[in-house]
């Protein structure tokens, strides 16, 4: 039939999010989810009370959870930005420094980052990870262009110092820096402290892996107060209304329950421990991680096939495309009984 899209979007390569099968039962270890659900004070927040509230709109400003985030990261509500999910922070942070201008990101990376490129006209350049899958700083420094980086990278789930960081930013003060930190409670150096130096700087976070609001669509960026107006201009020009009543209340007790939120984090960090261990047994390549993954590859066996000989023993992976990386696997932390039950549908195909 007739295509109606406008010309630039005709050879838009969209982002394929991760499966979600529904013809089985499957052990989901290809989102980086998390295996644990919201925290108590979640549920208890989102009242019958709260749910009649739903025909009202939600406060388009989230005051009452900037105030939050602000309060745990020691900053004040207009250093903090909300968004749903953090790939809506990062669509506003394209729109508003790299529509028409130039940007640089990994070639291996989010594969998101590509298409909001694509999608608002952006220069980009992709940088090769070096030979050990690792961000090579030089790449960035003194880049003279707006830089987005995740750290932890994905899918290989490396992380560079927050020394390493700093560096980039430092040496870009004309230029935005986006470090985009959705896996780095499982053990990268957060860069949120920066902030309050460098006035370039936007810290994009969520509430989807460690807090186990997925589901939720929320997330966040720390910035300083010219950057967040700069991208609450996009905001009120594309969803005021972008955070809804229930997900509002839900990352605020999100935020308010540490002590629920850090024994879920250290449960997957010693679940990623045992994960590599059993990998290596099996004879396994696995990359160090600082995420709630692993990205690894097994010497001899294609990675397409053991993805779709586990998904007929019902686990879900993640595999990608790229020549480099076709082979690797990436492999979400569940839990132990889990993992166990991953190996165990691997032995019977190695």
């Amino acid at each position: 039939m007739k295509s109606y899209m406008v010309s630039r979007y005709a050879s838009l390569d969209a982002y394929t999010p991760g499966e979600q099968p529904q013809d089985m039962e499957y052990i989901k270890l290809n989102t980086n989810e998390s295996p644990f659900p919201p925290s108590p004070k979640v549920t208890a927040a989102i009242s019958g009370e709260e749910i009649e509230k739903l025909k009202l709109y939600s406060d388009p400003e989230g005051k009452e959870l900037r105030d939050a985030v602000a309060k745990y990261f020691g900053f004040k509500r207009e250093n903090v930005l909300l968004g749903n999910g953090s790939d809506e922070i990062l669509a506003f942070a394209f729109f508003a420094f790299c529509a028409g201008e130039e940007c640089i990101f990994p070639d291996i990376s989010y594969g998101f980052y590509p298409v909001y490129a694509q999608l608002v006209g952006a220069n980009a350049t992709e940088a090769p990870l070096d030979e050990n899958f690792s961000v090579d700083v030089n790449d960035y420094i003194g880049a003279s262009k707006t830089v987005i980086i995740a750290n932890p990278n994905a899918p290989t789930g490396k992380a560079l110092p927050l020394s390493d960081i700093e560096k980039i930013v430092a040496s870009n003060p004309d230029n935005v820096v986006l470090i985009d930190e959705a896996y780095v409670d499982f053990g990268g150096e957060s860069a949120i402290s920066l902030v309050h130096k460098y006035e370039n700087l936007i810290v994009c976070r969520t509430f989807s892996k460690s807090r186990s609001l997925a589901g939720a669509r929320l997330g966040f960026a720390v910035a300083s107060e010219g950057l967040i107006a700069d991208m609450n201009r996009v905001k009120y020009s594309l969803n005021p209304y972008n955070i809804n009543r229930l997900t509002l209340l839900a990352g605020k007790a999100s935020i308010e329950d540490d002590e629920y939120f850090l024994k879920n984090v250290k449960q997957i960090i010693d679940n990623r421990k045992y994960t590599v261990s059993e990998l290596e047994k099996r004879g396994f390549d696995v990359l160090p991680s600082s995420a709630n993954f692993v990205f690894a590859k097994k010497n001899g066996k294609s990675g397409l096939d053991l993805y779709l000989e586990l998904k007929k023993r019902g686990v879900l992976i993640r595999r990608f495309g790229k020549d480099r990386i076709k082979d690797y696997l990436r492999i979400t932390i569940g839990t132990k009984t889990q993992m166990c039950k991953f190996f165990e549908k691997l032995d019977e195909i190695i």
